[in-house]
């Protein structure tokens, strides 16, 4: 049996959160999971409560450690506050960006083409995944990092709604998807700050719909300002 190392069971815990194979809620039995990863207790909970401070998991004396939830009201708060911290993002990886920056990212969009084109929807969103991670590394601010690495764990968990099309149109989208990723590698190669946040947008706007039913067939009760009305809030 494979000896798994704590950044092992990090990187595998959070990769299978992610793709939903520990599903929102889940219990997490911690003998159950010791086993799995070949691991004693204590380096496991060292783990349990690192993917608490990420907000992966989170954990409570008396009922363990379970996976994040997405209730309506974190929800609520994530299709509010996303396009903002996504904007801000893009517009700042126009002036902070790297030529190694540029060129991980290059590569993380070859990955992610060939991942949404594949119909595997956990591997399109995990792709995709990294490629809006390594845009909040080029923007280089602490602050809108957190808060991106936050939202990523449900954006990521929702969006493969969007990555399993059910009909032509929905196939569409996500090639569509993927000439926005081209659209924003170029506009922030270009240092085009405006240019950048439009299609950052826009790339919210596709998809959001259909992440909406990942909580429930019909729309969620809340009215999201656009931001492409309301520039000053960017």
């Amino acid at each position: 049996m494979k000896h798994f190392t704590k950044t092992d069971c990090l990187d595998d815990l959070r990769r299978r959160i992610l793709s939903t194979d520990l599903e929102p809620g889940h219990d997490l039995d911690e003998a159950g999971l010791s086993g799995y990863y070949n691991m004693s207790r204590t380096p496991l909970r060292e783990v349990l409560q690192r993917l608490q401070g990420e907000g992966y998991v989170v954990m409570s004396a008396n009922r363990g450690a379970k996976v994040a939830s997405m209730d309506i009201d974190v929800l609520r708060t994530f299709f509010q506050t996303a396009p903002m911290v996504y904007a801000n993002i893009a517009h700042l990886a126009c002036e902070h960006r790297t030529s190694a920056q540029l060129g991980a990212l290059k590569q993380a969009q070859i990955g992610f083409a060939k991942a949404a084109k594949s119909s595997d929807a956990a591997e399109a969103a995990l792709a995709n995944h990294t490629f809006h991670a390594i845009i909040g590394y080029m923007a280089s601010n602490t602050y809108l990092l957190a808060s991106l690495a936050r939202l990523q764990i449900d954006h990521t968990r929702m969006s493969q709604t969007f990555y399993r099309p059910a009909a032509p149109a929905e196939t569409m989208l996500v090639l569509k998807a993927i000439e926005q990723h081209d659209a924003m590698i170029a506009a922030i190669e270009a240092d085009e700050g405006a240019l950048a946040i439009d299609l950052t947008l826009q790339h919210w706007d596709l998809s959001r719909d259909r992440m909406e039913r990942y909580v429930r067939p019909d729309p969620l009760p809340i009215d999201v300002i656009s931001l492409k009305d309301h520039r000053n809030a960017i």
